[in-house]
């Protein structure tokens, strides 16, 4: 006899993470901003490649607790922020309210927003584009939601390459039978690992990849930027030493795109 097949798909699996995740997001250097230094890192990244807001409409996709939504607004963005899971939507329309910001919120997978065609001026996520199981589908989807001559623009990294200081952290580890202390506790991290394993990027995410996919779903003046550093070097200062080196020396990257005007 056939086992029943569950309806808990590795969507629903991802949503959990970071639901679970949710209540300590905001204390994670490279989550929350903890500086000036690095808060106009982010603001000079977004004015390069979106302009100001001019009350134009922004998609955050993935904003779990709004820290880019709030981004967005300050430069004068009409902004919704979108993410799949409950629990980090509270804490973004817990801090939304409490900074007197009026960002619209709604629930919805990144993938399949159910938003309107043809209705955002720009298109913003972060962290968003390696947990993705499709896409190019995705990437259609977003196409779509743009207005002609639309941006979108995604901040990402190749998490799956491993840098010099990470080796140096394996050895060591080897050599010594001690972990070095990161983010997640054990737990989590193998959760993470799992989930990592059974997403499109399952390996290493070049940005080079991620543009290609971009250019097949009908996106042009792909622009590849490398120049993150004054954001890095803010965030690293508040980090322990290992970890803020690892956080120089990884791939991470910007990656803006536009919908034709025709």
């Amino acid at each position: 006899m056939n086992e029943p097949k569950s309806n808990y798909s590795i969507r629903d699996e991802i949503r959990d993470y970071w639901s679970e995740r949710a209540g300590t997001f905001d204390q994670s250097v490279g989550h929350e901003i903890f500086s000036d230094a690095e808060r106009r890192g982010w603001q000079r990244l977004i004015r390069k490649h979106l302009g100001e807001g001019q009350g134009r409409r922004a998609l955050d996709l993935a904003c779990g607790t709004a820290v880019i939504s709030h981004l967005l607004h300050d430069l004068g963005f009409s902004v919704t922020g979108l993410d799949w899971s409950d629990t980090m939507l509270a804490l973004a329309r817990a801090k939304a309210e409490s900074r007197k910001a009026d960002i619209r919120f709604i629930t919805g997978d990144a993938e399949n927003t159910l938003e309107q065609p043809g209705t955002y001026d720009v298109i913003t996520n972060r962290h968003l584009v390696w947990t993705l199981v499709d896409p190019p589908a995705a990437f259609r989807e977003w196409f779509s939601l743009l207005k002609p001559g639309g941006k979108v623009l995604i901040v990402d990294g190749n998490m799956g390459k491993t840098t010099w200081v990470k080796g140096l952290q394996t050895y060591w580890t080897r050599m010594t039978g001690k972990e070095l202390s990161g983010p997640l506790n054990a737990d989590m991290a193998e959760w993470l690992r799992d989930i990592r394993a059974r997403v499109y990027f399952s390996d290493q995410m070049p940005a080079t990849a991620v543009a290609a996919l971009l250019e097949d779903a009908g996106f042009e003046n792909v622009v590849i930027d490398r120049k993150l550093t004054d954001i890095h070097w803010a965030q690293a200062r508040k980090m322990p030493v290992m970890r803020g080196l690892d956080r120089m020396f990884q791939e991470r990257f910007a990656i803006c795109a536009e919908k034709p005007h025709r």
